[in-house]
């Protein structure tokens, strides 16, 4: 396993006779968008990308790279945040982006039926328009495709209720990695038939097999929603303000946590509109659901339990306008980070009730080792986004990866993983070791093998 050849004219022709020319990018320009993805400056160009329109063309691929031992790294929108589309040993870039057909919407069974190269926005917007609801919600909802999301299992700010992605898948379509295609699940609300394949490619980042399509639950859309942002003068009280929440006995569609910094980079984007400053910390709580009486009394009860908590000011967004301006502000702080200076950010999950814990962790380990932290992130589920932001470039060079090891100790001391919804990728691969047990690895390694027992499926990618 690891060993592997060059893609060489032979093969190039092989694959334009698969998908046709104009899907054969071989030039360096025409790879250069596929060379990278959104993890922070990381460049690693493939030897040629093809662009598969079906099911069939895809096994074909696989099987010439199969025969070949050329690595094949599938992509989708190119927005994660952990280098899991990067072609990191060459060989072969699989761009689903032309597989990107919504097959069927079942309104009778609750069931979409999509291609991986979907948008995930554009399947929300299509459900929507039908009164249903298709809840995961990603940051980059705009861009990424739901090929994506399911290698990854990407979640985001609905996640508190509605759960991440492969909560929401009921059935895959995939390709192994000698050309062979397999099912698994349906359209079907419980299953008990063997291992459940379907959970184990979700998250598996394209190492097992790649997924060309997939069946998808959806639910009644939510009528009503009510926003509303409590502002603290502390972190620790925020997260405290976090567990209130819950133990109001109220259940929210989301709880954003934002820290004093973040919300400033994030509300800049509506100048002028009298949002509240001044503060260290602040929760953005929305509630969802049918009736608008119980959607705007939960919200009342969940404000009173932030207030209870510390919350020295609770505006209410009592007006999708003012909802909207809200979310914006929220959803501008992963781009504006990137803007402050160069950056490094870990995906840290652990248990509710610890986030507090977490907080602390982080201000003392950043404080000792000179550099800056910027928090913010989806507190109703552990979810919180560590942004570590050079200020010298001594600190930078020397005290990084010690902070960073640091970090996931106290995640892992507190029961904690090292990603929540980022997945491991490239740039992760080196702490799994943190919060992963040699065992859990070495299962985690010899399920690899059976899928892909030459390792040519997104080499370099999970495992230490």
């Amino acid at each position: 396993m690891g060993t592997f050849e060059e893609v060489t004219g032979r093969v190039i022709e092989e694959l334009r006779g698969i998908v046709g020319d104009p899907h054969v990018l071989v030039s360096r320009e025409a790879c250069a968008p596929y060379a990278r993805d959104e993890t922070e400056d990381l460049v690693f160009p493939p030897e040629v990308v093809v662009r598969p329109s079906s099911t069939v063309e895809v096994g074909g691929i696989l099987r010439i790279a199969s025969r070949e031992r050329i690595p094949v790294t599938p992509r989708g929108g190119g927005t994660g945040l952990s280098g899991g589309a990067l072609a990191v040993r060459g060989g072969i870039c699989l761009s689903l982006d032309r597989m990107n057909r919504i097959i069927e919407i079942d309104t009778g069974n609750l069931m979409a039926v999509v291609e991986p190269g979907v948008i995930t926005e554009v399947l929300q917007n299509e459900v929507e328009a039908l009164g249903l609801f298709y809840p995961p919600d990603p940051a980059s909802r705009g861009s990424c495709m739901i090929g994506g999301n399911i290698a990854e299992n990407a979640g985001g700010p609905r996640a508190v209720k509605y759960g991440v992605t492969g909560d929401w898948v009921a059935g895959l379509e995939a390709v192994r990695a000698d050309g062979e295609v397999f099912r698994t699940g349906g359209k079907l609300r419980k299953n008990a038939s063997g291992y459940d394949l379907t959970s184990l490619l979700v998250g598996s980042e394209g190492t097992l097999a790649v997924v060309t399509r997939a069946i998808l639950r959806l639910i009644p859309r939510p009528v009503h929603r009510s926003s509303f942002l409590a502002c603290f003068d502390s972190c620790e009280d925020a997260a405290r303000g976090v567990a209130a929440v819950f133990e109001a006995g109220v259940i929210p569609s989301a709880v954003e946590f934002m820290e004093a910094e973040a919300w400033r980079i994030g509300s800049r984007v509506i100048p002028g509109r009298g949002m509240p400053e001044g503060h260290a910390a602040y929760l953005l709580v929305e509630m969802d659901g049918m009736s608008r009486h119980t959607v705007e009394e939960d919200s009342v009860r969940g404000a009173q339990a932030c207030e209870d908590a510390g919350a020295v000011e609770v505006m209410m967004a009592d007006t999708p306008a003012r909802q909207k301006e809200l979310w914006d502000a929220r959803r501008a702080i992963g781009e504006g980070v990137k803007r402050v200076a160069p950056y490094k950010e870990e995906d840290t999950v652990v248990p509710r009730r610890q986030v507090p814990e977490l907080i602390h962790a982080v201000r003392e380990i950043t404080g000792r080792h000179g550099l800056r932290a910027i928090c913010y992130g989806h507190a109703g589920d552990g979810n919180i986004h560590v942004n570590l932001l050079k200020q010298g470039e001594h600190e930078w060079s020397t005290g990084l990866d010690t902070a960073i090891r640091q970090i996931f100790e106290a995640v892992a001391s507190l029961g904690g993983k090292i990603s929540g919804e980022h997945g491991i990728g490239h740039v992760q691969r080196r702490w799994l070791e943190v919060t992963h047990d040699p065992v859990e690895i070495e299962l985690m390694r010899s399920v690899k093998r059976a899928f892909d027992p030459a390792g040519l499926l997104n080499p370099e990618k999970i495992f230490p």
